[in-house]
């Protein structure tokens, strides 16, 4: 039996609701005694924040200054109001070398009515939904005015009802967090271990030395304008890959919004992976079949965007059975008597190919790259013995943040059908479960 459940204000069970403050004629950022992170909408990422090599800072003045009006303390849960609205944080330890600026609100909870990580999941589902999107306003940058968020209705059951929730939806965006703090760690040993020999040449030499270290012998490549190992060859990527292709556009060969598979695009390839969320269009089998025909997506292809964002990529490690791909992510396939699916996904996402296609991509709307002029992309070819053992290390790494990935998504799953029936009381749990 379904327990009772309020709705109430947002702003009846919160102490205040307030912001940052914008620089203005109020300070600098970026100054030269800047040593605190100024926490803008891109840092907020759901449950705390992410200091990035782009967030701006400021100096200990402006800290001050900014912490007079926002007044962030323990247990404040954070909501982006401008931009992308419903970005959401929690603060679980006091800022002492942060703060935010005007386009991020902070809500300070009355925890005699509202426990604070409750708050946060419902402020999350909320957004999911899209109920901050009928709320904005806006002919330029996006905004939800913090009286109609503060009029905003929230289910509200129990204080120790709330509790419960909290704790449990806590559990599961904990152990999300985890996959994802493992896989950023395996992602960048498997980028220093691709540097380290591929780019430096120090991969280990007959006596397991880092080899151009070591005294190991160079010749110059006058095809690729550096010094490179001996017995090393420059080739470009045409020469190491046996197919390259894209996807397919609707047009009149099929329609969008049908069925329940995913149809992929640019915004859906990212940071290493494939997110199969809302905002990926639907496809029915029927279309599922004729794009397949056309990108004939297997096992160790490498997807490529190849407008921009150019150069966002993702190793395909079990074949496809639910999404394709359109004409703006390209599909390459190695010779797999020259490379490994790894090497050349590791190829494909280095820092160098990322210069490469940033120079060579064109467009004055779009910037994009052709698959002729990727595939002239200039390599040092190591030969396939040492891409082996490459792969050998490599591999399992790749394979477990995969495996990672999965799990969050099926996490993910379970925590969208969970919390609203638990906030609504359809589903209650016990004290002692």
């Amino acid at each position: 039996m379904a327990n009772k459940v309020d709705e109430l204000k947002l702003g009846d069970v919160l102490i205040s609701l307030k912001t940052g403050l914008n620089p203005r004629k109020n300070f600098t950022l970026n100054t030269a005694d800047a040593n605190n992170w100024y926490v803008t909408v891109r840092e907020l990422n759901g449950t705390g924040v992410d200091f990035l090599p782009q967030t701006d800072k400021v100096n200990d003045d402006a800290l001050k200054l900014i912490n007079n009006r926002s007044n962030l303390e323990v247990g404040d849960v954070l909501f982006s109001g401008t931009g992308t609205i419903g970005k959401t944080a929690i603060i679980t330890s006091k800022p002492t070398n942060w703060n935010i600026k005007e386009g991020v609100y902070v809500l300070k909870p009355n925890k005699q009515k509202i426990d604070p990580y409750y708050l946060l999941c419902q402020l999350n589902y909320y957004g999911k939904m899209g109920v901050f999107d009928k709320q904005t306003g806006g002919s330029t940058v996006f905004s939800i005015p913090m009286k109609v968020l503060a009029d905003t209705k929230i289910f509200l059951p129990t204080l120790e009802g709330q509790k419960r929730i909290g704790n449990i939806i806590s559990l599961i965006n904990n152990k999300i967090a985890l996959n994802n703090r493992i896989n950023s760690e395996l992602e960048e040993a498997a980028k220093l271990i691709y540097h380290y020999w591929f780019i430096q040449y120090d991969f280990p030499n007959t006596n397991s030395k880092p080899y151009k270290s070591s005294g190991g012998k160079m010749i110059y490549s006058s095809e690729l304008k550096c010094e490179i190992p001996f017995n090393w060859h420059a080739l470009n990527l045409a020469d190491v890959i046996s197919k390259s292709g894209t996807g397919l556009n609707p047009r009149s060969n099929f329609k969008l919004g049908q069925g329940t598979n995913y149809y992929v695009t640019i915004k859906n390839v990212d940071n290493g992976k494939v997110v199969l969320d809302d905002r990926c269009d639907r496809i029915d089998d029927e279309a599922l079949r004729i794009i397949q025909k056309r990108s004939d997506l297997q096992k160790g292809d490498v997807l490529f965007t190849s407008i921009q964002p150019v150069g966002v990529t993702y190793l395909i490690q079990d074949r496809p059975t639910n999404w394709n791909i359109n004409e703006s992510v390209f599909t390459l396939r190695g010779d797999y008597e020259k490379v490994t699916p790894e090497y050349l996904f590791m190829v494909l996402s280095s820092q160098e190919m990322k210069v490469y296609t940033s120079n060579a991509s064109a467009g004055s709307v779009h910037k994009g790259i052709r698959h002729s002029v990727l595939k002239d992309y200039r390599l040092a070819y190591p030969g396939k013995e040492l891409i082996d053992k490459f792969s050998d290390i490599v591999k399992p790494m790749l394979r477990q943040a995969y495996l990672n990935d999965e799990e969050n998504r099926e996490l993910l799953k379970l925590r969208d059908w969970l919390l609203p029936m638990l906030m609504t009381g359809q589903i209650t749990v016990n004290k002692d479960e």
